[in-house]
């Protein structure tokens, strides 16, 4: 309900189908959940795959510049990280759970209260702080579409789109349940808001691209 617009809800609030509408959707979701518990029963630390609106999604793979710039995030990332008890920081094949949907990010962060949390069997972790996707055209219409929406209304403090073809990074901070453009820029350094003293040259990102 949060995340429509006042009139949408009233119209649905007043709408003579609510009832139908509503045991459709629960209907909707009650197989969801079915082929979720199926989704994790199934999956495996081998596969790198992704579990959005009732769909399984496999990911191929992928191209040297997406490779490279996810690489570069993630070692200036964890190298601000190594030594400090500032939380957790892992690249891909991160299985993040939401209450919908699960995703599998290409950087993520978890503040030190979340990865306390953390087991060695662990294959399922919360969302997390801070997340970092590397565009790809087969990947773009999600990143910037259901994930864009679910990262921000689901307590995700900060999101970078990182874009290795055209060299530029976008920093989103989360404000109110939504997702504010910060910066975009193909140059300089960007500082984060979710990471106390984290801070990237763009141009590193896309070094060796």
């Amino acid at each position: 309900m949060t995340m429509l617009q006042e009139s949408e809800w009233e119209h649905l609030r007043h709408s003579p189908l609510l009832p139908e509408i509503v045991e459709n959707l629960s209907q909707c979701l009650r197989d969801e959940k079915a082929r979720r518990a199926q989704f994790y029963a199934e999956m495996t630390p081998e596969q790198k795959t992704e579990f959005i609106e009732g769909e399984v999604l496999m990911h191929s793979p992928a191209r040297n510049a997406h490779l490279v710039a996810t690489r570069n995030v993630f070692f200036a990332l964890w190298g601000h990280l190594r030594g400090r008890s500032a939380g957790q920081a892992f690249v891909e094949k991160c299985l993040c759970t939401f209450p919908r949907n699960d995703y599998e990010p290409d950087v993520v962060y978890f503040g030190p209260e979340k990865a306390r949390t953390f087991t060695a069997e662990m294959m399922c972790f919360p969302v997390p702080d801070f997340i970092v996707e590397v565009l790809s055209p087969s990947t773009e219409a999600n990143d910037r579409g259901v994930k864009f929406v679910d990262y921000a209304a689901h307590g995700v403090a900060e999101y970078w789109i990182v874009d290795a073809d055209r060299r530029v990074l976008e920093q989103y901070g989360e404000r109110e349940g939504r997702f504010e453009l910060l910066t975009k820029t193909n140059n300089g350094t960007v500082a984060s808001i979710a990471i106390e003293g984290f801070s990237v040259d763009v141009g590193a990102i896309f070094a060796d691209v």
